[in-house]
């Protein structure tokens, strides 16, 4: 436990938190809506420093990053928390705790940097559940790991307020940032905060200011957020703020946690989102949850060859020297050369 950075004190021994939209006002001996950060005694605590959840070396496609350095190793690690409640959390048992969760462990940033070379891994990223709920560690993490040469990528909802984030900025590299929906309601309904612009505005201000290399992920939830309408108002987002070039997943829902009551996504509405993103005018779009699908794989936006084949998070085949298109020379943007790497495994 310790001071949590970003809030301010109120009358009454109230503190509010400036960490994420949310600002909660929080009462002496209360929590904020994401369960860890605390007030006590009139100051706010952050509970999870250091207290690690989950850890991994990890294929970079899991996160999903398809761009950013094809092949490598991410050394992932999570904790517990999360400034929203989605109902259908595929990590809840994390995403949904506090600091009481009887498998945590406790890590400083130099121990996690160490481990991360130890195991022959390019980047560090911060993932599992919501990063920014633990973003004192993070930050401290960050600026280590950049020290040594190591990436650090963020895999997030995007959910937080500009000054912590443009703090934090500097020190990432990467980013996939969940668009769980394009109208607000779904937020409101589903995940259980105001709305999406938070989100959107992280994804503008990484990109734009601080030139993060940003990959979108939306799940796609049968009846929720899978209208024609919403897909294509999505896509021409992407295409008109973040730029052509942005890589965006469109992933397939799997009945979990509290959302037991809805199927699966069915492939086809996977493959019409692909469609209508690509008629919109995304260069890059990517098919998730449907191992061996064509989607996974990387095309040339001028050629139409395929440049990266993938089977899952495994790269078969990769067509792309010096930046550009083996095969007719365009350029394509893809952060760092492939190479074949070979990491150790871990068991936590």
């Amino acid at each position: 436990m310790r001071e949590a950075m970003y809030w301010e004190p109120l009358e009454g021994n109230r503190v509010r938190c400036r960490l994420c939209p949310l600002n909660c006002i929080i009462d002496e001996g209360q929590r904020g809506s994401c369960r860890v950060r605390k007030n006590i005694g009139g100051r706010l605590y952050t509970l999870n420093y250091g207290k690690v959840s989950s850890i991994a070396a990890d294929p970079i496609e899991k996160k999903p990053l398809f761009h950013f350095y094809p092949g490598s190793c991410a050394f992932s690690i999570g904790t517990v928390g999360c400034n929203m409640h989605c109902i259908h959390c595929q990590n809840w048992e994390i995403s949904q705790a506090d600091e009481t969760f009887p498998y945590l462990e406790d890590a400083t940033p130099e121990a996690i940097v160490r481990l991360a070379q130890h195991y022959g891994c390019e980047s560090i990223a911060y993932t599992y559940n919501e990063p920014t709920i633990w973003y004192e560690f993070v930050f401290d993490t960050a600026k280590v790991a950049k020290k040594t040469g190591l990436k650090n990528v963020l895999v997030t909802n995007g959910y937080i307020n500009e000054e912590p984030f443009r703090n934090l900025a500097p020190y990432i590299d990467a980013m996939n940032i969940d668009i769980k929906a394009f109208g607000d309601e779904f937020y409101r309904k589903v995940s259980k905060v105001p709305g999406a612009e938070p989100s959107k505005r992280t994804a503008i201000i990484a990109k734009k200011e601080f030139g993060i290399h940003v990959e979108l992920t939306y799940l796609i939830i049968p009846t929720l957020n899978d209208s024609e309408d919403e897909i294509r108002a999505f896509a021409r987002w992407v295409v008109e703020e973040l730029g052509d070039d942005t890589p965006v997943h469109f992933s397939r829902f799997f009945p979990h946690y509290k959302l037991l009551t809805l199927p699966p996504t069915p492939i086809e509405t996977i493959e019409k989102a692909y469609r209508i993103a690509r008629e919109e005018g995304l260069k890059f779009v990517y098919v998730g949850n449907v191992p061996g699908h064509e989607g996974e794989n990387t095309y040339c936006p001028k050629c139409g060859k395929p440049l990266i084949v993938r089977w899952g998070f495994t790269i078969e085949e990769y067509h792309i020297k010096d930046g550009r298109c083996e095969y007719c020379g365009e350029p394509i943007p893809v952060v760092g050369e492939y190479k074949k790497r070979h990491y150790r495994s871990m068991w936590w």
